[in-house]
C-alpha cells in the first residue's frame, strides 16, 4: 500500500493501513506523519531520524529530533541547534539556528541566536536583509512580519512590503483577505491593507465561500459576507447593549476605589490579614473587607489563605515601586473628575468655557506639584524606554528635550548615547525640581517659557507628550520655536500617541486633554500639517511598544 494512505497508530508507536494493519514490523517511542518523498520522522531513545514505507531508515544520521518534509526539505535538531536536511540525511547548508519552521511556497522562517526572525530560500540563504520581532509561513505569496514595535504587515517572498498598511495583529491571505487587528477591533483587509468593511468585532474567522463567521464585543455570533453584511445570527448577544452601557456609566466605581485604597495606605499595609490591615490602617474590619474584595474584583489583589496580597498589577500601587502609579491614582480620582463636571460647558458653543491652567494650580500646590511630577515621572519612564532606539541618533548631537520635565526622557537618551548634550527646557519650577535630581554630566537643565523664543541651539528638537496640551495656535507656535532653534536639515521629533485616520481609538483621551489642558490628540495628518506650517517636513511615522508614536521631521 501507498505511504500516502498510511495513517499514525494509536499508540503512536508505528503506522498502519486503511485496514489497521501494522505498515511494517519495527516500534517506535514515537512517529509522525509520512510526507513526500514518502519519509516520517520517527524517534527511539535519545534519537531521531526518518523511515521509508517498509519502516527502514533513510539515512544513517541521528538527531534529537526530526519533523516532516516540506518542498524536499525536513527541519532536525541536534547539538549545534536547528537546520534542514535533504532526504538522504545530508545537510542543507552550515547554518544553525534557534528555531526552524517548515519550506512554504520557497521560503522557510527561522530564528537565529540573536532571537530575531527573517526567511530563508531553499537554498538556506537569507531572502532579504530585514530582520523582524517575528516572521510566519507564506501563503498565496505573502508572509506576515510583526516589527519591534509589535506590529505587523504583509511582505512579499522577496522582503518588500506589499500595501505598506501596518496592523496590531494580522493573518496571511487566504482567499484574497486577511483577519487583521487595528485599534478598534478585527477586520478583513484585501490586498491593498484596506479594510473590506467599517465594523470591527472581538474576533473574525477566515472567509469560506464568500462568508465569514464573526464574534461582536457583545458576544454575539454573525455570519458575514466580504462587505459585512450580516447573514445570519447564530448566536445572539452574550450581554445587553443595556448593560454594557450600565457598566461603563460606573466607571467611576474603579477610579474612586483605587484612590482611596492608596490615600488609605492598604498596599502599604499587604500583606496582612482584612484585620491586620484594618487595624494598621484604622479602618473599619467590615469595610476594609469589602474594599479588599472589590480591589481584587479589579485584579489588584488576592486573598491566599486568609491572607491578601498585591498582584503584579496592585503593586504598581505601592509607593515605593520605580513605576509608581499611587500619584496618578490621587489625580484621576481626586483633581480630574471636577474637571470633567465641565464638560458640558466646554462642548457648548457660547465660547465662555475656558480650559483650566493645570500647570498652573500644580506649581502653586506644592504638595500636588510632587505627586503630579512623579506620576509623569512614571509614565515617561514606562513609555519612554523605546525611544532613544527608535531616534537612530548619532551619538554626538545637541539634543533640546522641550517641556521635559524631570528629566526622566533625557536619561534615557543619555544611557543610550553617552556623548550627546541635553538641554531640558522646562517651567522654572519644574526645572528648580529636577536640579535636585543631579542627573550628573551631559544634562542641563534651562528654565524657558516654550511659548517665548527659546534661547538655545539643537541639531536636534524632541517633544515628547507636549503639543497634544495645547491646541492648534499654541502647538504651531511652539513648533516655530523648535524650526528656529534648528539649522536646515536638523531634525525634530514628536512623540505622541496617534488618533488613527477615520477611526474612534483615544477619542476618550482626547477628550481628557480637552477638560484638563485644552489640548489634544491628533492624527498623523493633523501633526504633518502643523510640521509643514512650522517649517518641517515629515521623515515618517516609527511606532514603538507603547502607546505613542515618534513622528520625525527635518527642518527646511
Amino acid at each position: 500500500m501507498h505511504w500516502k494512505r498510511f495513517r499514525l497508530a494509536p499508540d503512536r508507536s508505528h503506522h498502519v493501513t486503511e485496514a489497521g494493519v501494522a505498515a511494517y514490523a519495527g516500534r517506535f517511542d514515537e512517529v509522525l506523519a509520512f510526507h513526500a518523498p514518502g519519509l516520517a520522522p520517527v524517534r527511539r531513545g535519545d534519537g531521531a531520524w526518518h523511515i521509508r514505507a517498509d519502516g527502514s531508515e533513510a539515512y544513517r544520521r541521528r538527531f534529537r529530533r526530526t519533523f516532516g518534509f516540506y518542498e524536499g526539505l525536513a527541519v532536525v535538531t541536534g547539538q549545534d541547534g536547528w537546520h534542514h536536511i535533504h532526504p538522504d540525511g545530508t545537510d542543507l547548508d552550515g547554518a544553525r539556528y534557534e528555531w526552524c519552521g517548515n519550506f512554504q511556497g520557497g521560503r522557510c522562517t527561522v530564528r537565529d541566536r540573536a532571537g530575531v526572525y527573517f526567511h530563508i530560500t531553499t537554498e538556506g540563504i537569507p531572502a532579504y536583509e530585514s530582520r523582524w520581532r517575528y516572521a510566519g509561513d507564506f501563503r498565496e505569496g505573502s508572509g506576515v512580519v510583526q516589527a519591534d514595535d509589535g506590529r505587523s504587515t504583509h511582505i512579499d517572498p522577496d522582503g518588500h512590503p506589499i500595501h505598506g498598511e501596518w496592523f496590531l495583529d494580522l493573518d496571511v491571505f487566504h482567499k484574497g483577505f486577511a483577519r487583521a487587528r487595528d485599534e478598534d477591533g478585527w477586520t478583513h483587509v484585501d490586498a491593498t491593507g484596506r479594510p473590506t468593511y467599517s465594523r470591527r468585532f472581538a474576533a473574525v474567522e477566515p472567509f469560506y465561500n464568500g462568508q465569514a463567521r464573526v464574534e461582536r464585543f457583545d458576544g454575539g455570533l454573525e455570519i458575514i459576507d466580504e462587505s459585512g453584511q450580516r447573514l445570519v445570527t447564530p448566536r445572539s448577544a452574550l450581554r445587553s447593549e443595556f448593560a454594557s452601557l450600565s457598566g461603563d456609566m460606573v466607571g467611576f466605581w474603579r477610579t474612586q476605589a483605587i484612590c482611596a485604597a492608596v490615600e488609605l495606605g492598604v498596599f502599604e499595609a499587604l500583606p496582612g490579614t482584612s484585620e491586620g490591615i484594618a487595624e494598621a490602617r484604622g479602618l473599619a474590619p467590615e469595610r476594609a473587607r469589602r474594599l479588599l474584595r472589590a480591589l481584587a474584583e479589579l485584579r489588584l489583589t488576592r486573598c491566599v489563605a486568609d491572607n491578601w496580597v498585591a498582584t503584579e498589577r496592585g503593586e504598581y500601587l505601592k509607593s515605593a515601586h520605580p513605576l509608581t502609579l499611587a500619584d496618578a491614582a490621587g489625580e484621576y480620582g481626586r483633581y480630574f473628575p471636577d474637571m470633567w463636571s465641565a464638560l458640558p460647558d466646554a462642548l457648548r458653543a457660547d465660547g465662555t468655557w475656558r480650559a483650566p491652567d493645570i500647570f498652573g494650580e500644580v506649581a502653586r500646590d506644592a504638595r500636588r506639584a510632587d505627586g503630579h511630577h512623579r506620576m509623569l515621572m512614571s509614565y515617561a519612564l514606562h513609555d519612554y524606554a523605546s525611544v532613544p532606539v527608535a531616534l537612530r541618533l548619532r551619538g554626538n548631537e545637541r539634543v533640546v528635550d522641550a517641556g521635559g520635565g524631570l528629566g526622566a526622557l533625557a536619561s534615557l537618551l543619555m544611557k543610550q548615547y553617552p556623548h550627546l548634550r541635553v538641554v531640558v527646557l522646562d517651567r522654572p519650577e519644574v526645572v528648580e525640581r529636577a536640579m535636585r535630581r543631579q542627573l550628573g554630566e551631559g544634562i542641563a537643565f534651562q528654565s524657558t517659557d516654550l511659548f517665548q523664543p527659546w534661547d538655545v541651539e539643537a541639531d536636534v528638537v524632541v517633544m515628547a507628550r507636549v503639543l497634544h496640551d495645547w491646541d492648534d495656535p499654541r502647538a504651531l507656535r511652539l513648533l516655530r520655536h523648535a524650526r528656529r532653534v534648528l539649522g536646515k536639515g536638523g531634525r525634530i521629533f514628536v512623540v505622541e500617541m496617534l488618533i488613527p485616520e477615520g477611526g474612534v481609538s483615544g477619542g476618550l483621551c482626547d477628550l481628557h486633554l480637552l477638560m484638563t489642558t485644552g489640548g489634544a490628540e491628533r492624527t498623523v495628518s493633523e501633526y504633518a500639517k502643523l510640521l509643514d506650517e512650522a517649517g518641517f517636513d515629515v521623515e515618517g511615522i516609527r511606532r514603538i511598544p507603547a502607546l505613542p508614536s515618534i513622528i520625525a521631521g527635518v527642518a527646511r
